[in-house]
């Protein structure tokens, strides 16, 4: 009957301790939490949140506080790196962050939803050379909602909440993810009217041997999609090296070696011409995919809509069978 008691009151002490914390918890706080999270630096944090550092710091302490528990270790060169507390505490803050995203949609009416901040990761390439102009039109119909793109050479983490939408070379093997694919797109090898009439004749794959090529720096790619040289052929010999494609489309345009680049980038430009055309013609795909709390926003869904309408439009653009590029109205 004792140990009955002992352990009743216990129960109650535990629930009164929950009460209180919950009490003392400002949450307003896991704002900051979840940027500091996301950016391991709370000066970045602070950057983002329009705030000062002291500011941050302060927050961080309160939370903690409130919890009693540790959230984050500090360290000089790693910066703030969550706990096993704060790895918990992430998944709950970011439900709560996209529960009240959905709900200020659904009582706000359509002005609300038609509106906001959205930020797009894309690879180098095609984010800068056919996402931007798309968005370009995008923006002009709806004037309301604001978009980042961030054409990377490098993966971009959705987990980190580094951007909202993700068009990447690859699928995503896991996560909390809504993924489709997006599209085909072609490869070819290029090359400027100036090095054609300065170098040997090229009429088949095998002539290829004993020419300059400008490709990837193979230990430096952020994706084994990027190696084609080494998968067309074996021991080429690459002069010039880059971890950018576009600063190989600016290399290939001074004549001096050949490259491989998506159609979708040197097919609009007149100076650089295909070469092997038939023979040397390489398909990749880009996924397209976010968070799936995210996907119920109406201006994820509007985007995110638009770019796979724009893409379907431009089927022909993106394998190299047109030179013309394509916008939805």
């Amino acid at each position: 009957m004792q140990t009955s008691n002992k352990n009743a009151h216990k129960s109650r002490f535990n629930m009164q301790k929950n009460i209180t914390s919950l009490s003392a918890l400002n949450w307003d706080d896991l704002k900051f939490f979840l940027e500091v999270a996301r950016t391991r630096k709370a000066s970045l944090a602070a950057k983002r949140l329009a705030v000062d550092y002291t500011t941050v710091s302060r927050r961080i302490n309160s939370l903690e506080a409130s919890l009693g528990t540790l959230l984050f270790e500090k360290s000089r060169n790693n910066g703030f790196v969550l706990t096993a507390e704060g790895q918990r505490l992430l998944g709950s803050a970011e439900s709560i962050e996209s529960t009240l995203h959905i709900a200020c949609e659904q009582v706000s009416g359509s002005g609300v939803a038609l509106s906001g901040h959205v930020r797009m990761g894309c690879t180098e390439g095609f984010g800068s050379f056919f996402i931007t102009p798309q968005l370009s039109h995008f923006t002009d119909t709806y004037p309301a909602i604001s978009v980042d793109i961030l054409p990377l050479p490098h993966f971009i983490s959705l987990s980190k909440r580094e951007a909202d939408i993700v068009i990447a070379l690859e699928r995503p093997e896991h996560g909390p993810y809504v993924c489709c694919k997006l599209c085909d797109y072609n490869l070819r090898l290029y090359a400027t009217q100036e090095y054609l009439d300065n170098h040997a004749p090229i009429t088949h794959v095998d002539d290829l041997v004993d020419h300059p090529f400008i490709s990837y720096v193979d230990d430096l790619a952020f994706s084994s999609e990027l190696l084609y040289l080494s998968n067309l052929l074996p021991g080429a010999h690459a002069t010039l090296r880059s971890t950018s494609v576009i600063a190989q489309y600016v290399a290939a345009l001074q004549g001096r070696a050949l490259a491989i680049l998506p159609c979708f980038l040197a097919a609009q430009d007149s100076r650089l011409l295909p070469v092997l055309e038939t023979e040397v013609n390489i398909t990749r795909q880009f996924w397209m995919y976010c968070r799936e709390d995210l996907r119920k926003l109406k201006r994820i869904t509007l985007l995110w809509d638009y770019i796979r309408e724009t893409t379907e439009a431009n089927q022909a653009f993106l394998l190299g069978e047109s030179k013309v590029m394509m916008f939805v109205d």
